[in-house]
């Protein structure tokens, strides 16, 4: 085996790590092209096997050289591969000069080519990466994830299953923050190696380039820090005649600078998980042991598979978060908006809130600008320093609608002078015109930063004129530094927050305050004729069709014998349809009071309530009907108890009324999974069903789909479910088919 000497350390951020040509010695590698798999680069380790040499590899197809590889391996080279991270493929047993060894293989694509990496494994390692090993840890590990209340306690956990599982001396949860300085966050060991808890790394010890190989290639191991690298031969590869890109390769040798840094550490193995949400480096498991150590590639697969279930978690609950923070300032921002409208002028209604236009944002101190006025609220820099900000926004940053900086020292230096009221700016532009602004500031937030080591590398001339030496530091005792001039950051949220405000501004209160006046003045004036259409209704109406019912049936009882069967007929018909209109004039005026009766929000017992409403309905109906009511665990749901009684009244009479025929009904009541803030219910029967074609129509008012002759109802019932749910903040669903039944879905906010 040809040995290769290291590299030249160089700067780390122009070191082609993924180009290196040479690999770490626990495993070999095959470059293949073509659809026959044909071996155009190999590593130079790779083992002789009987009758036939490696020297005479190249050149010849995969299953000539290696005839012990399977068919569906071979198919799987063909199709199976992506173009991010390797695949496993199985374990492979070959025949050397050593004797019998079994392989671990992973193949990725790289270019044009194929890659097929041979990695060594032992019968231990395979029965301790087995699945019945692994899957009781797994398990474990997920429940454990959906009990965690906070992002620190998930890391927590991670920090512990990943060094369970892999036996490391110490395993970190390494967080990058916007400067891609890292943090380890979590940390568990056996205290072998020191602690490096809360300690920040610069960006500089892991560079650009080895971030994005982080990003698409997630599981990275060296078993060995002392290891003599192999190097891949040809060195180039002869189609292209450029290195080999083993980016997502399992077995890639890795940068001399990175394990001079090792070794400085005192650690001699070490393995890496990328922690990547919703696409994104968020941050590293990092792992290392004092003494070399081997972590087989299926432990390594299920540490792969334990990551990404945590990323998930961990975007949830940082969503969540999001979500949460979003809404307590969308009720400030909304409260803030009517104050504005109240007012005169927008200004008014921001000086007499002060508090609320604080916490829109979270600042300590806020300014509302022109080039005439300057209005202060809260703990600010005095007028002149403010002017002074102003003038500088102005000049540098006009055409900006929003300029954000929680550093504003670094951007405009005289505001040093301010750093105890004014270290954080967030300025919004409230005139498409003029240079208005309004201002809000945070106080500087002194901190002390840990620092794993000094953070500064330093670099060494090369005498012979050469690049220079660049050496990882050599100590990681703790260094402590002051961090001055700097506020906290502002959130997504609150810089949304006032961006939203912006365009209220600009959008509702300066140009459109009259229009929503008049709009204003409409709406009460069409309010109170609803009152007085409403109160028509309820009196004027409902008496004629009592007279009308009454007087039918006093000539049915005095002068019936008068009458021929037709006539009787004729007066069922006249008593029958001043019965319905009677119902449809009640149920018309539920429909209008729906709109305007205020809610009372409290939480109610789903089941219950759904018990309540079937007793009653039950009593009404025949008891030769059979019904097969099947309702799960709803739960509560938060709303207005009489509203939703008339919501689940109406589904379920329906459900009743349009399975009538069916030898045996079924009507099932069930909630849903939760979803984005909401509880999803449905009530599901085995009736006559609907075409989806008309499903539109379904819930307008005195929309049918059904014949009067076949079923009874005013058509109003689905509009009030739907205007009830939508008023709660929810959404109604229907789906159906002829003669298949039909299903209503529901749903109501959490909050």
């Amino acid at each position: 085996m040809r040995s290769v000497q290291p590299a030249e350390l160089t700067a780390c951020d122009r070191e082609p790590i993924h180009i290196l040509g040479t690999l770490q010695p626990h495993g070999f590698l095959l470059a293949l092209e073509g659809p026959d798999l044909r071996i155009v680069q190999a590593s130079a380790n790779l083992p002789d096997l009987p009758g036939r040499p490696a020297d005479r590899a190249h050149g010849r197809s995969l299953r000539e050289a290696l005839p012990e590889i399977g068919a569906p391996i071979v198919d799987a080279l063909r199709t199976q591969l992506g173009r991010d991270g390797a695949t496993y493929l199985g374990t492979l047993t070959l025949e050397t000069g050593a004797g019998a060894r079994p392989y671990d293989l992973a193949a990725h694509r790289s270019g044009e080519l194929t890659v097929l990496e041979f990695e060594e494994s032992t019968s231990e390692a395979a029965a301790a990466g087995s699945l019945d090993t692994l899957y009781p840890r797994l398990r474990a590990f997920i429940e454990a994830l959906h009990g965690a209340s906070n992002v620190e306690e998930l890391c927590g956990l991670l920090a512990a299953d990943i060094r369970l599982l892999t036996g490391f001396d110490r395993a970190l949860v390494y967080r990058f923050d916007r400067d891609w300085h890292g943090t380890v966050v979590a940390e568990n060991g056996n205290g072998v190696l020191p602690s490096y808890l809360d300690l920040r790394f610069p960006a500089s010890d892991i560079p650009a380039q080895a971030r994005e190989l982080y990003r698409r290639n997630r599981l990275r191991i060296i078993p060995d820090a002392a290891y003599e690298p192999v190097p891949i031969v040809p060195a180039l590869t002869p189609a292209t005649a450029a290195p080999l890109d083993l980016s997502q390769s399992v077995l890639r040798s890795v940068s001399p600078v990175h394990v001079e840094y090792m070794r400085n550490m005192g650690t001699m193995a070490s393995m890496s998980v990328s922690i990547l949400v919703e696409g994104a480096l968020w941050g590293l498991i990092s792992c290392h042991n004092k003494t070399p150590r081997r972590v087989p590639l299926q432990t390594r697969n299920a540490c792969d598979i334990l990551t990404q279930t945590f990323a998930l978690q961990l975007a949830a609950k940082e969503r969540g978060s999001l979500a949460e923070q979003r809404l307590a300032l969308g009720a400030i921002q909304a409260r803030l908006l009517g104050f504005m409208a109240e007012e005169e002028t927008f200004v008014e209604g921001f000086l007499r809130h002060a508090e609320d236009v604080l916490a829109l944002t979270n600042a300590g101190g806020a300014a509302i600008v022109t080039g005439q006025r300057c209005h202060l609220l809260g703990r600010t820099p005095s007028e002149r320093q403010v002017r002074g900000v102003y003038e500088w926004l102005s000049t540098e940053h006009g055409g900006e609608a929003v300029h954000v900086t929680d550093t504003l020292s670094e951007e405009y230096p005289p505001a040093r002078t301010i750093a105890d009221t004014a270290s954080g700016l967030l300025a919004i532009s409230i005139s498409e015109k003029y240079a208005s602004y309004v201002l809000w500031f945070r106080p500087e937030v002194v901190q002390t930063v840990r620092w794993g080591g000094d953070p500064t590398k330093v670099a060494t001339k090369d005498p012979a004129g050469g690049p220079d030496r660049l050496h990882p530091r050599q100590s990681f005792e703790t260094w402590k530094e002051t961090v001055q001039g700097r506020s906290l950051p502002w959130s997504v949220p609150e810089v949304d927050t006032a961006k939203d405000l912006r365009a209220a501004v600009l959008g509702i209160v300066l140009r459109r305050a009259e229009e929503l006046a008049a709009i204003t003045e409409e709406l009460q004036r069409s309010n109170k004729e609803l009152e007085a259409f409403s109160y028509s209704v309820s009196h004027d109406l409902r008496a004629p069709f009592r007279h009308i019912v009454g007087y039918a049936e006093l000539l049915r009882s005095r002068e019936g014998d008068k009458l021929s069967d037709r006539g009787r007929r004729y007066v069922d018909t006249i008593t029958e349809a001043a019965f319905s209109a009677g119902t449809l004039v009640d149920n018309l005026l539920t429909f209008s009071q729906m709109g305007r009766n205020a809610l009372n929000r409290i939480p109610c017992d789903m089941n219950q309530l759904v018990e309540d409403v079937r007793r009653r309905m039950m009593r009404d109906i025949p008891l030769e009907r059979a019904i097969r009511w099947q309702v799960g665990p709803l739960g509560r749901a938060q709303a207005d108890p009489m509203m939703l009684r008339l919501v689940i009244e109406n589904l379920l009479s329906n459900a009743v009324k349009y399975t009538r025929g069916r030898p045996e009904a079924v009507i099932e009541v069930r909630r849903e999974a939760d979803r984005d803030g909401e509880a999803v219910f449905y009530v599901r029967d085995n009736g006559v069903g609907f075409d989806m074609a008309y499903v539109g129509k379904l819930f307008g008012v005195f929309q049918r789909l059904h014949r009067v002759e076949e079923f009874e109802g005013t058509g109003i019932g689905l509009a009030n479910v739907r205007r009830i749910v939508e008023r709660h903040g929810g959404q109604v669903q229907a789906e159906g088919s002829p003669g298949q039944g039909a299903t209503f879905h529901f749903t109501l906010p959490l909050r």
